[in-house]
């Protein structure tokens, strides 16, 4: 039997800014091979590339922070929106890079959860440079509602 699809309640819901920062980085870091020689504080932070899949009736979300230490990572909710947070330090002060492709510095990804999604819904486990999220029944969320738009009858003078 064939998984049953869901249709995406995350279509447009990524934090846009994010998301238009990590193509951004990735862009220039393809040009000049440097992605990594700045450091970077919270202001301009870089986006670690994320899957959004159903497992089922779950919602997983993995994040792509290998080098990252698990006590650098945070996870937040509030207001129906999911923060991941972190930073990525360089291993050494002494060290001479003749390239640097990986981001250092702080990360941040926001994305916004179904409606009704609790705190205890969500749980992170984080091995191997990967940190997977599961929302407990977030894949059966219902899309976006679909509001018509009518003609507005023209003003009389």
């Amino acid at each position: 039997m064939a998984p049953r699809r869901f249709n995406n309640p995350f279509h447009g819901v990524v934090d846009m800014i994010s998301e238009m920062n990590r193509i951004s980085d990735s862009m220039s870091s393809l040009e000049s091979g440097q992605a990594g020689d700045k450091e970077r504080g919270y202001s301009d932070a870089w986006s670690p590339p994320t899957d959004i899949l159903a497992r089922g009736s779950d919602l997983v979300l993995r994040c792509e922070i290998a080098g990252v230490h698990e006590e650098d990572v945070s996870v937040s909710f509030n207001d129906g929106i999911l923060s991941i947070s972190g930073e990525r330090h360089r291993d050494e002060d002494d060290v001479v890079y003749y390239t640097s492709e990986r981001f250092m510095g702080t990360f941040r990804r926001r994305v916004s959860l179904p409606e009704g999604v609790k705190e205890e819904d969500i749980e992170a486990s984080y091995a191997e440079g990967l940190l997977e999220i599961t929302v407990r029944g977030g894949a059966n969320a219902r899309g976006p509602k679909r509001i018509t738009v009518r003609k507005r009858a023209p003003k009389r003078s």
